[in-house]
């Protein structure tokens, strides 16, 4: 601080002996100051204390180094593991990543958006409460690089990357069925959020495949997917008379699984005996569960990756073309539903 004031870039120069260009090709283009002169303009710096104004050059420049990824839930660690590969395509950029949390609600979500077009970041990434929603559109329109994770856009509105939730339901219900289940519960909703129409679609397309009865796969709809609405959903099970009791459930995320699987066992419920559970997302706690929890797995990581790759691209690739990239779920299976096949 000098009498009580940040140091600018005059003090820097004064201090140096040099210009204030001179100042500046060593702040933006340091390769053509000679190292003598680079050198003592870094020193001024160090015994001043001088900050960069690293916002004032961003708003000179009309962009700035930074993107951003506006999460569904940030209470999911679904969406922070995304984040985390998103940051690590942001860090191999030299880019800054800036995280918002729409908690699953349309405004909230627009609010983020707004302010975020006031920052002017690089990009946006977002796993958006409807990927049909028109401020989505608009943001295209405007012309600011967008990439919809966990979701698929129809038409040619933009990147998307996705994981294909429709297989996924194939195979956690095909695997039950392969368990002898004969009777299964689907748990999730609400039924408009994306991923939990295509997870159950692909559970009612498996079990019609394998010839059973549609009254035998029984809907229990939540009003969200968290731990608390597992924990109601295993009361409503159990509440069901004997004779229509499913003996397996397969739920639309590991928050929902984890819920089920603590108010089962609480209830004196054997997993898998008496009731197998097979969740989706395949979180670090699935594993860890009192009894590990089978899951569908998505390649969390690889789908935040793959986004900020295709948002820089958009930002600075004249060439740039939209791309909607699907990643294949695998199932993990675990103790819960007695499943040696593969253990992990």
């Amino acid at each position: 601080m000098l009498n009580g004031r940040t140091p600018s870039v005059k003090d820097v120069a004064a201090a140096a002996g040099v210009s204030l260009g001179t100042v500046s090709n060593v702040m933006n283009r340091p390769e053509v100051v000679s190292a003598r002169t680079r050198e003592r303009v870094e020193r001024a710096m160090a015994e001043l204390g001088f900050v960069r104004n690293e916002s004032a050059r961003q708003l000179r420049a009309g962009t700035s180094r930074t993107l951003a990824y506006v999460m569904l839930d940030g209470t999911n660690p679904f969406f922070h593991d995304v984040a985390q590969g998103i940051e690590m395509a942001a860090e191999d950029a030299d880019l800054s990543l800036f995280i918002c949390n729409s908690n699953s609600r349309p405004a909230r979500e627009e609010v983020h958006l707004d302010r975020l077009l006031q920052q002017r970041v690089q990009g946006i990434l977002i796993t958006p409460v409807d990927p049909g929603a028109p401020h989505l559109d608009e943001l295209s329109r405007r012309g600011v690089p967008l990439v919809v994770v966990d979701r698929v856009r129809g038409g040619d509105g933009g990147c998307s990357v996705a994981v294909d939730d429709v297989l996924g339901g194939r195979i956690a219900v095909e695997h039950l069925a392969e368990q002898g289940h004969e009777r299964v519960a689907f748990i999730g909703g609400p039924e408009a959020i994306g991923q939990v129409h295509e997870r159950l679609q692909g559970a009612r397309e498996i079990w019609q495949s394998l010839g059973r009865p549609a009254e035998d796969l029984v809907h229990l709809p939540t009003e969200a997917l968290t731990v608390a609405e597992g924990r109601t959903a295993g009361e409503r099970l159990a509440g069901l008379p004997a004779r229509r009791r499913p003996t397996a459930a397969f739920c639309a995320n590991d928050l929902l699984a984890l819920g089920l699987l603590q108010q089962s066992i609480g209830a004196g419920l054997r997993v898998p005996d008496d009731l197998a559970i097979v969740g989706y997302d395949d979180i670090e706690f699935a594993a860890a569960a009192a009894v590990p929890l089978t899951s569908v797995r998505q390649p969390r990581q690889e789908l935040g990756r793959a986004a900020a790759q295709l948002v820089l691209d958009e930002a600075t690739n004249p060439e740039h073309r939209h791309q909607q990239l699907s990643f294949t779920p695998e199932l993990v299976a675990r103790a819960s539903t007695g499943s040696r096949a593969r253990l992990a």
